[in-house]
Protein backbone atom coordinates (compact mmCIF):
# COMPACT_ATOMS: atom_id res chain seq x y z
CA UNK A 1 0.00 0.00 0.00
CA UNK A 2 1.44 3.56 -0.92
CA UNK A 3 0.79 6.11 1.26
CA UNK A 4 1.49 10.06 0.83
CA UNK A 5 2.12 12.65 3.58
CA UNK A 6 1.56 15.71 3.87
CA UNK A 7 5.32 16.63 5.22
CA UNK A 8 7.85 19.83 5.50
CA UNK A 9 10.95 17.61 4.61
CA UNK A 10 11.67 14.95 2.33
CA UNK A 11 12.44 11.89 4.91
CA UNK A 12 10.50 10.06 7.03
CA UNK A 13 12.31 12.39 10.45
CA UNK A 14 10.56 15.38 9.06
CA UNK A 15 7.60 17.04 10.49
CA UNK A 16 4.39 16.81 9.03
CA UNK A 17 2.93 19.67 6.98
CA UNK A 18 -0.62 20.28 8.51
CA UNK A 19 -1.98 21.53 4.94
CA UNK A 20 -2.58 19.71 2.19
CA UNK A 21 -2.74 22.29 -0.81
CA UNK A 22 0.04 23.98 -0.35
CA UNK A 23 2.24 21.60 1.65
CA UNK A 24 5.84 21.76 0.77
CA UNK A 25 5.85 18.04 -0.54
CA UNK A 26 4.79 14.58 0.23
CA UNK A 27 6.65 11.90 1.27
CA UNK A 28 4.85 8.65 -0.73
CA UNK A 29 5.88 5.63 1.45
CA UNK A 30 5.17 1.80 0.14
CA UNK A 31 4.05 0.07 3.46
CA UNK A 32 5.41 -3.29 1.80
CA UNK A 33 8.95 -2.32 0.56
CA UNK A 34 9.58 0.64 2.42
CA UNK A 35 10.30 2.41 0.00
CA UNK A 36 9.64 6.63 -0.35
CA UNK A 37 9.56 9.11 -2.85
CA UNK A 38 9.35 12.62 -2.03
CA UNK A 39 7.39 14.81 -4.84
CA UNK A 40 7.37 18.49 -4.09
CA UNK A 41 4.46 20.79 -4.13
CA UNK A 42 6.69 24.07 -5.16
CA UNK A 43 3.81 24.83 -7.73
CA UNK A 44 1.29 25.46 -5.48
CA UNK A 45 2.96 26.81 -2.68
CA UNK A 46 2.15 30.53 -3.91
CA UNK A 47 -0.80 29.32 -6.39
CA UNK A 48 -3.75 31.91 -6.16
CA UNK A 49 -6.25 29.43 -6.77
CA UNK A 50 -6.49 25.49 -7.35
CA UNK A 51 -3.39 24.53 -5.32
CA UNK A 52 -5.37 21.66 -3.05
CA UNK A 53 -7.31 20.48 -6.60
CA UNK A 54 -3.86 20.36 -8.37
CA UNK A 55 -1.68 18.57 -5.29
CA UNK A 56 -4.78 16.06 -4.95
CA UNK A 57 -4.07 15.52 -9.07
CA UNK A 58 -0.26 15.07 -8.32
CA UNK A 59 -1.00 13.10 -5.36
CA UNK A 60 -3.69 10.30 -7.71
CA UNK A 61 -0.70 10.10 -10.31
CA UNK A 62 1.55 8.70 -7.14
CA UNK A 63 -1.08 5.54 -7.00
CA UNK A 64 -1.22 6.41 -3.21
CA UNK A 65 -3.96 4.56 -1.88
CA UNK A 66 -4.02 6.91 1.15
CA UNK A 67 -3.09 10.88 2.24
CA UNK A 68 -2.21 11.66 6.01
CA UNK A 69 -2.41 15.14 6.42
CA UNK A 70 -3.20 17.82 8.88
CA UNK A 71 -6.15 19.60 6.96
CA UNK A 72 -8.24 19.27 3.52
CA UNK A 73 -10.34 21.50 1.94
CA UNK A 74 -13.20 20.83 -0.18
CA UNK A 75 -12.29 20.80 -3.28
CA UNK A 76 -8.78 18.55 -2.79
CA UNK A 77 -11.12 15.95 -0.84
CA UNK A 78 -13.40 15.64 -4.02
CA UNK A 79 -10.97 14.91 -5.99
CA UNK A 80 -9.22 12.59 -3.55
CA UNK A 81 -12.33 10.82 -3.37
CA UNK A 82 -12.91 10.74 -6.91
CA UNK A 83 -9.59 9.10 -7.49
CA UNK A 84 -10.66 6.38 -4.51
CA UNK A 85 -7.87 7.79 -1.96
CA UNK A 86 -8.61 7.36 1.63
CA UNK A 87 -7.86 10.37 3.84
CA UNK A 88 -7.05 10.54 7.53
CA UNK A 89 -7.01 13.91 8.82
CA UNK A 90 -5.10 15.41 11.96
CA UNK A 91 -1.72 14.28 11.45
CA UNK A 92 1.21 15.72 13.76
CA UNK A 93 4.47 15.23 14.60
CA UNK A 94 6.73 13.44 12.04
CA UNK A 95 6.20 11.28 9.09
CA UNK A 96 7.58 8.44 10.64
CA UNK A 97 5.26 8.37 13.90
CA UNK A 98 1.96 9.29 11.65
CA UNK A 99 2.66 6.43 9.93
CA UNK A 100 3.22 4.68 12.97
CA UNK A 101 -0.34 5.97 14.14
CA UNK A 102 -1.98 4.68 10.69
CA UNK A 103 -0.32 0.74 10.96
CA UNK A 104 -1.77 0.65 14.52
CA UNK A 105 -5.08 1.18 12.71
CA UNK A 106 -6.31 3.52 15.60
CA UNK A 107 -7.01 6.35 12.74
CA UNK A 108 -10.13 6.42 11.23
CA UNK A 109 -10.02 7.47 7.45
CA UNK A 110 -12.91 11.05 7.61
CA UNK A 111 -15.65 11.11 5.39
CA UNK A 112 -15.58 15.33 4.61
CA UNK A 113 -12.91 18.31 4.32
CA UNK A 114 -12.56 20.00 8.11
CA UNK A 115 -11.68 23.21 6.55
CA UNK A 116 -12.98 25.97 4.24
CA UNK A 117 -11.62 26.68 0.61
CA UNK A 118 -8.38 28.77 0.57
CA UNK A 119 -7.67 28.15 4.53
CA UNK A 120 -3.87 29.02 4.89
Amino acid sequence: MRIAVSTTGDTLAAAIDRRFGRTAGFLVVDLDSGASEYIANSQNLRAAQGAGIQAAQNVAATGAEAVLTGHCGPKAFRVLAAAGIAVYLDAQGTVAEALERFRSGEWEPCEDADVEGHWV
